[in-house]
């Protein structure tokens, strides 16, 4: 008998990020991962800005929700923010 196919939770992030949304965005996603049982968190980064705020966003949701043993994927980041990610080396925060 096959495995179930794993759960993905998807979020989206909207509009440019502040350093002081950081927390409560982790707070927030890991509360809702938690709530689904989720195995997969995928972030809709179609309206993230290519900043380094942006990135600390997506490094420390990455971090969070391998800490609570799922995978963390980004979906729809702009070129400029996947240079960005590979420049300060972080490309294993888009979970490829």
């Amino acid at each position: 008998m096959a495995a179930p196919a794993p759960q993905t939770f998807v979020f989206a992030i909207d509009g440019p990020i502040a350093r002081s949304d950081l927390a409560p965005l982790c707070d927030q996603v890991c509360a809702l991962l938690d709530r689904t049982g989720a195995d997969i968190a995928l972030c809709d980064a179609t309206e993230i800005a290519p900043d380094a705020v942006s990135v600390d966003a997506l490094a420390r949701l990455h971090l969070a929700v391998r800490r609570r043993g799922c995978q963390a994927r980004v979906r729809g980041a702009s070129s400029e923010l996947l240079e960005l990610l590979a420049f300060m080396g972080l490309r294993d925060v888009l979970g490829e």
